[in-house]
């Protein structure tokens, strides 16, 4: 204890405790270890950050990057601590609002709130609203943060419009900013014409504010702005009031060209040719029929439940099943771990049989059936399976890929999936002859009794194929 003591360098009478680290690699950590792992390091990391925003504001507050040789913060955690322009206007943003708001460092620390989610608010709190605010930004994700400053800070509403994308001239072009002083700022316009810096951009704006105001990014008066990109490519969606959205992405002269013809079409029923309610409409039509092929919503059903075959002929589920279970489930995945926590995905879903898997002879009934997302559908399978199994599946060489989109049925999905093979010289099959052509001239014609439709018709084409290739040599 002394030799230990004396190594520290603990005072005499001082309390002291020497901590063991485990450097044990995350591969080698059972399943739960590693969760449990993953969670205490988020809760470390977040107490990191609330005390790294704490010095920020300390720092900030006496100035103290003056007797360092930086003539500002933002200076002084660029050059000395070495941080990046972004992560050092997020953090002096918020540490000068938690100076304003000490409230919003517990929130912090403890995992209410996260740094984007305080950037985004802090502007909008006032001592009268800051109780019932942030309270509702409770373990929020930026998206819906944005929702709750849209309903704090409407903006007024502008027209629909489109706008076209000046053609950029490398990183400085017409669309770029004008010259900038040492620390970064604009100090005049570039070229004759003045606009804003958004300008560059294509968008197709629905209900917006004014649509020529850029959208400002929360960052500290001293923090020098970025120069200008070239016309992005991403897609954003930006609310702007309650139950009010600004949509903006770059269009192709093709779509533009489409958007105006379906303007003209619809003017029966859009006689104003809005282009937001052109949009809607066709978004509307699209998603009708989507969801009639793939869970099999439709207004005017064939079948009742009552007179659907359930059993289980085919990996099929007949459509009047499908609607049911879709509809029993709400369009969300099912599954739930071990506390009763249902998974919120609402994308990729796929028809999963829960009580007795279809390989195994379970039935088409609607309380066999259940939604599940593609990471839980495989973790099922997994599980019914087992690991080995499906690890073998997944590695086959000799599964084929599905030819086409599921919702491709009868002859076009048959005719497809001939015309995607190809040769061992990596020709396709000459248009209008029949069959595959296999190698060393072998053919399967196309057989009306066997229709495509899963690996089953295509592990036996692959396999009628190289059996005819061996009786001609």
């Amino acid at each position: 204890m002394r030799s230990v003591r004396a190594h520290l360098k603990v005072p005499k009478g001082a309390a002291y405790i020497v901590v063991m680290r485990e450097t044990r690699s995350p591969k080698s950590l059972p399943d739960d270890e590693l969760l449990r792992r993953l969670s205490a390091l988020v809760a470390q990391s977040r107490r990191g950050e609330a005390d790294l925003i704490a010095h920020i504001a300390e720092v900030d507050e006496r100035r103290l990057y003056a007797r360092e040789g930086t003539p500002s913060m933002f200076a002084y955690c660029t050059e000395r601590l070495h941080l990046s322009e972004p992560e050092t206007g997020l953090r002096l943003h918020v540490a000068r609002a938690c100076r304003r708001h000490p409230v919003l460092l517990e929130m912090l620390r403890d995992g209410r709130l996260h740094l984007s989610g305080i950037a985004t608010l802090a502007p909008h709190l006032t001592p009268a609203n800051r109780k019932g605010v942030l309270k509702r930004a409770v373990h929020r994700s930026k998206r819906q943060i944005e929702e709750i400053v849209a309903e704090l800070n409407p903006r007024s509403e502008a027209p629909t419009l489109m706008r076209k994308v000046p053609v950029p001239r490398g990183g400085n072009g017409p669309a770029g900013p004008g010259p900038r002083d040492e620390a970064g700022r604009t100090t005049g316009p570039r070229g004759a014409e003045h606009r804003p810096d958004d300008v560059g951009r294509v968008s197709l704006t629905e209900c917006s504010g004014s649509a020529d105001v850029p959208v400002r990014e929360h960052r500290p008066d001293d923090v020098p702005v970025a120069p200008a990109a070239t016309p992005a490519a991403a897609s954003r969606i930006e609310p702007v009031a309650p139950a009010r959205f600004r949509v903006h992405f770059n269009a192709s002269a093709e779509l533009r060209d489409k958007l105006e013809r379906l303007q003209a079409l619809m003017r029966h029923s859009v006689p104003d040719g809005d282009l937001a309610k052109v949009i809607d409409l066709a978004v509307t039509e699209k998603l009708e029929r989507l969801e009639a092929k793939r869970f099999g919503k439709t207004k005017k059903p064939r079948k009742t439940l009552a007179e659907t075959d359930t059993a289980p002929k085919s990996r099929d589920i007949p459509a009047a099943v499908r609607r049911a279970v879709y509809a029993r489930d709400g369009g969300r995945c099912t599954y739930r771990d071990k506390r009763g926590r249902r998974c919120t995905a609402r994308h990729n879903l796929e028809f999963h049989h829960r009580k007795t898997p279809f390989g195994r002879g379970g039935d088409h009934s609607p309380d066999s059936v259940t939604l599940h997302c593609r990471a839980h559908n495989l973790l099922m399978a997994g599980q019914e399976y087992g690991e080995e199994k499906m690890a073998q599946f997944r590695r086959s060489p000799d599964r084929v890929s599905e030819p086409m989109a599921v919702y491709a049925t009868g002859s076009t999905q048959r005719s497809a999936f001939l015309n995607s093979v190809r040769t061992e010289s990596g020709r396709r099959r000459p248009a209008g002859v029949r069959g595959v052509h296999c190698p060393r001239g072998a053919t399967l014609g196309a057989r009306p009794g066997l229709m495509p439709g899963g690996p089953r018709w295509e592990k036996r084409a692959r396999s009628t194929c190289r059996s005819r290739a061996g009786r001609l040599e």
